[in-house]
This record gives C-alpha cells, structure tokens and sequence, in this order.
C-alpha cells in the first residue's frame, strides 16, 4: 500500500467488506471535531496528546513501551492496513505514520487532503464512536532503528563527525528558526541546520492536500538523495510529515528526531544557533 492514500481509494476500501475487515482507520483529531462527524468505521485517537522529549536510553525504551500498548489499543497487531487522518495532510496523521514505521507496522498510509477532502467530495460521513478494537502488539517486537534518531546521535553528528554526509533538517517556521519566535528555554535551532517549513509540503488551495511530487521534489532538490536525512521541529509532528515527503519523493537514509526542538531547546548545556 503507498504511503499516501486519495480520498476515493479509502472509500473504496471502506465499501469493499474483504478489505473493511482488514484496515483501521485512525482518526486523529481531537474528539468535539470526531463526533461532529467521520468517516465510517473510523476510531478516534488524538495524538497531539503524546508528546515525548526524553531520548535517553531510558526514555526510549519506556517510549517504544507506552507506543506498543497505545497501538495495541487501536487493534493493529489484527490488520494489515493502517490508514491516519487529520483535517488536512497534516502533522497529526503523519505522526500516526511514522509510528507505523518505528514499530515495524509497515503497512501505514496517510489519507491525502485528510477529513477536508473527504468532505468536499462528499463521501459519506458518520457520527457514531467507534470501540478500540483491542488487540496485542509484542512487547519484544524490535523497533525500526533506522527512522528515530536521539539526541545522542544528534549531539554526534555536529560535534563528532563534520565531516559525514548528513543533512539536519528543521521542520518548523522560519521564525521559529531563526529565534523570532520563542517555545522554548532558547531561541534558534539545532546547529548546522537547514530549514524547510514543512507547510510548504502543503497546496492549501487544494484542501490541504500535498502538493504534485513534482513541486514537492522541486523543494527538496538540493537535499541528496545519498545523504542521512535527520528531520526535526517542535515535538516530531511537523518533522514526521515530512519523513512521509521524503519517504515518497524516494529518499532512503530518513530518519525523525523524537526529541525535536522540546527537547534540545530546553537543555541549558547544548549549544543553539
């Protein structure tokens, strides 16, 4: 399944009973804007709500453990298919993403446009909750290594190797970037690091869709596609959406920084531009 699903193919899958069975739709708005209406058979998790800014060893390890239980709580260990919605392609969705892919359940797509396409082609909505399909992951399942990066590695990779092949990718505002904006202890961003908004990834006039991979490909052309890709924002929502844009536009050595700028921005002993 692509990573990137159109309205109409998930109203497809919705209608097809063999398919229905195997996909769970994941709504991930908070809860006044689920019961205003979704689209049918979708539960409802709002992942804004877990936030995580410890990547320590520990902190990793308790993280990838609240993770296991939260999804084992969507049912995914009994599907195949996984597919996440926002109100547009936006941060929450892809956060349900790239989760998918840290543990291993590789089968994860994003609805294009989210619940504002749904509704402006004018599929069928539902106003009726939905139970969690309760269901195990393994709690000795390996975690995807290769899509989380921590602040150790971070920490690595601008201090002890200059010279790798590397690009430190933040995801948020220009003005967050350069310290215009403050949310947290400092001001600024990671050092060595580029900065691309994620809502560039967005075509606004298309009911938040993402825009063609031809534009999308155009914003991301001075990045290699040899190069260790490390993206990063605020929490590691914005961040994820672009993990999604770069995983499609065939960028292979990806990975999120868990931590993002909550994380690094808060520490008094680490060095900010």
């Amino acid at each position: 399944m692509n990573l990137m699903l159109s309205a109409k193919e998930l109203d497809s899958m919705v209608h097809d009973s063999e398919l229905s069975r195997e996909t769970i739709i994941v709504d991930t708005r908070p809860i006044g804007e689920y019961l205003d209406g979704h689209i049918p058979g979708a539960i409802n998790l709002d992942l804004m709500q877990f936030h995580w800014i410890d990547t320590s060893r520990t902190g990793i390890r308790h993280f990838k453990r609240q993770m296991n239980i939260l999804f084992s709580n969507l049912g995914l260990a009994d599907k195949k298919f996984a597919i996440f919605y926002d109100n547009i392609s936006g941060p929450s969705a892809s956060r349900g993403v790239w989760l998918s892919y840290y543990l291993s359940q590789l089968n994860a797509s994003i609805l294009d446009g989210g619940f504002g396409t749904w509704k402006a082609e004018s599929l069928e909505i539902e106003k009726e909750t939905n139970a969690f399909p309760h269901s195990k992951l393994a709690t000795t399942t390996t975690a995807n290594s290769e899509v989380i990066a921590d602040l150790k590695m971070v920490k690595s990779l601008i201090t002890e190797k200059p010279g790798k092949k590397y690009v430190l990718l933040d995801c948020r505002s220009e003005e967050e970037f350069d310290g215009r904006v403050a949310r947290a202890l400092k001001r600024g961003h990671i050092p060595r690091a580029i900065n691309i908004d994620w809502s560039l990834n967005i075509d606004r006039k298309s009911d938040g869709r993402f825009k063609p991979m031809s534009i999308l490909a155009e914003i991301y052309s001075l990045i290699s596609k040899t190069d260790e890709i490390i993206t990063y924002c605020q929490g590691g929502y914005r961040a994820a959406n672009t993990f999604i844009v770069l995983k499609m536009l065939g960028y292979e050595k990806v990975r999120m920084y868990l931590g993002s700028w909550g994380e690094w921005g808060n520490r008094p002993d680490l060095t900010v531009e």
